[in-house]
């Protein structure tokens, strides 16, 4: 993160604002699986198992590392980030609303006619959303894009991008990898939400990733292989992102799909099935 003295006053009041402690970023990871739980729930619909996996990453970003403005959603020189994997925007939808981006009873919303937060991400309909969602494997090579225009704009904003494990199977996503490194794009961090399971089952049995950190060195980028549930080794990660220069970053994050919830973890069931009024109650009773 840039030191207050080397960014905008309207920068430097958000990361002040939001520039939260270890301990209360772990009580807001929390609420923010706990506000998936009941977004699902109410909606009957919905992917909680890849938002609960994703809950401490997308913490630590909105929380600790992203400059960004909630009153100025369209702020030029925020950092951006893309979520590649679009099926788990309730985990962002309730970081956007935490942060101030839109009221948080709003969240009950989700999946609702006219609603502004739909199953997947719009960046029409919704304050703070970067990249409309849908198919999976064009979050990648939409960053590089914006990491592009940041070199071509001399900003100085980075672009963060969260992936999945599942989405590392399709070509596109290593032809983006590829570009990246080519030009050499050190404002560009990328993160892999590697819990292991797709929508039918594990990733080993469906199409194999390992040796998958070697893969991206192997593509020229600097890799990191981190605990995706561990704040620290997260905050570290990225603040690790910011000092290297000539490559890009991968952080590949080793999480558990549906975190924090006994009953959902490791569970393929919950890829994309939403808890029924008594789970989702007792799901809320496990994560007081």
């Amino acid at each position: 993160m840039p030191n207050h003295s080397e960014v905008s006053p309207e920068s430097t009041f958000r990361i002040n604002k939001l520039n939260l402690s270890t301990a209360e970023l772990k009580e807001m990871a929390k609420k923010l699986r706990r506000h998936v739980i009941t977004m699902t729930a109410t909606a009957g619909s919905g992917h909680p198992g890849g938002s609960l996996s994703a809950a401490d990453i997308i913490t630590v970003l909105y929380f600790r590392v992203l400059r960004h403005n909630p009153e100025n959603p369209q702020w030029p020189d925020r950092d951006r980030f893309i979520l590649s994997k679009g099926h788990a925007a309730p985990i962002l939808y309730a970081a956007l609303a935490e942060a101030g981006y839109f009221p948080v009873s709003e969240l009950t919303t989700l999946r609702k006619l006219d609603s502004r937060l739909q199953g997947h991400a719009d960046r029409k309909c919704t304050p703070g959303v970067e990249m409309s969602s849908g198919s999976l494997g064009m979050g990648l090579s939409f960053a590089i894009g914006v990491a592009l225009a940041a070199r071509l704009d001399s900003k100085t904003y980075r672009t963060y991008v969260l992936l999945s494990d599942g989405e590392c199977e399709e070509g596109q996503t290593w032809e983006a990898v590829l570009s990246a490194a080519h030009f050499k794009l050190d404002n560009l961090t990328a993160i892999v939400d590697c819990n292991g399971m797709q929508l039918s089952g594990w990733t080993r049995d469906i199409m194999n990733l390992e040796p998958f950190t070697q893969k991206w060195q192997a593509f020229g980028w600097h890799t990191l292989d981190i605990d995706g549930h561990d704040l620290n080794q997260i905050l570290s990660g990225f603040q690790e992102a910011e000092k290297i220069k000539g490559k890009p970053t991968i952080i590949i994050a080793r999480t558990i799909k549906g975190k924090g919830v006994s009953f959902m973890e490791n569970n393929v069931e919950f890829h994309g099935k939403a808890p029924t009024g008594e789970e989702a109650e007792r799901a809320l009773k496990e994560l007081e």
